[in-house]
């Protein structure tokens, strides 16, 4: 039960679980998952045995501090801004708490990173996916390939949701903890993605590898069965692929980078790309996914040169009618 504006000192701890209660009846099953993994591992022992009232703007410095020192990428450190900016707004409205504390100080000032948005073209794609040795785990990386779902959708998926050449993506695995279902990550999540010939004939011919384990039916998990694959040991897989074919690992979410810049460079439209990534906005999809990459530049470099080339040449053919009419006068 919450306390409401107590005049006695307020352990954090104690006024957290209270706002644990209050924040599971307002957020999505998911998103109050992720925010307690996040809160209990890098805010709470931080805070844990302070009081409420002893939080000046001086702890909020120092709390910064002791998240910069852990060398998080600037999105991470954002994140965690606002999920402890999201507990003192709570604490504002219940307990008197000035939230200027943390908006005098803001947020995390940005680092310089290097471009992290690593992805593998067709023909490194083709390199690692060669070395995956389990039927299961290589559709897997295929799907994540050629259609860009997120890592969760992924493991979400049943056999249910796969009719005429569609996967219907309704549902996402919870990436903290359990293995729960949970709904997507936005509105917009909720999808159908037409996928390939190859790839639907690849991904019905498991049924006949779960067939031989249990009795078949559409509620079964496209990877792993009557359970999910865990994310752990898909890793270990992928790593296990990328030492066999020599090539550098990328994460799981760069598996979807890697569909987003593939069709981009194959010339799909933008807002096909973005329907597929199930992103609301296309401007979502061309400051995350879209970037300038090597054989984009050689394009861009041989249409500048091309163009100039042409100028040169018609203000050259130009230049000699010039001198040569000035001539015959």
């Amino acid at each position: 039960m919450v306390n409401f504006k107590l005049s006695s000192k307020h352990l954090f701890l104690d006024v957290y679980n209270d706002y644990l209660l209050y924040a599971k009846k307002k957020q999505k099953n998911q998103s109050f998952t992720g925010m307690k993994y996040k809160f209990d591992k890098h805010i709470l022992p931080f805070f844990e045995s302070m009081y409420l009232e002893d939080i000046t703007s001086k702890t909020i410095i120092e709390w910064e501090d002791y998240i910069l020192s852990k060398n998080f990428s600037n999105n991470q450190n954002k994140n965690l801004y606002y999920v402890l900016s999201g507990f003192l707004e709570y604490c504002r409205i219940f307990y008197d708490f000035d939230k200027k504390i943390i908006s005098n100080i803001g947020c995390f000032k940005k680092k310089y990173e290097e471009d992290n948005h690593d992805f593998y073209n067709l023909e490194e794609f083709k390199r690692f996916i060669k070395c995956v040795d389990d039927e299961i785990y290589k559709q897997f990386f295929n799907l994540m390939f050629f259609t860009g779902v997120r890592p969760g959708e992924a493991m979400a998926l049943k056999f249910k949701d796969l009719n005429n050449g569609y996967i219907n993506i309704s549902k996402t695995m919870n990436s903290h903890g359990k293995r729960d279902l949970g709904t997507p990550k936005t509105f917009s999540s909720n999808r159908s993605i037409k996928i390939d010939k190859v790839l639907e004939r690849d991904l019905l011919a498991l049924k006949k590898i779960y067939e031989k384990k249990y009795t078949f039916n559409c509620d079964l998990f496209i990877f792993g069965g009557i359970k999910p694959l865990a994310p752990s040991t898909i890793n270990r897989r992928k790593l296990k692929a990328c030492e066999k074919a020599n090539i550098r690992p990328i994460t799981l979410h760069q598996f979807r980078h890697s569909h987003a810049t593939l069709l981009l460079q194959k010339g799909i439209m933008i807002n096909e790309v973005s329907k597929r990534l199930g992103h609301s906005k296309t401007s979502t999809t061309l400051d995350v996914y879209s970037h300038t990459d090597l054989t984009q530049e050689k394009r861009v470099i041989n249409t500048l040169n091309s163009l100039r080339f042409n100028f040169f040449t018609g203000m050259k053919y130009k230049f000699k009618s010039i001198l040569k009419r000035l001539k015959s006068l």
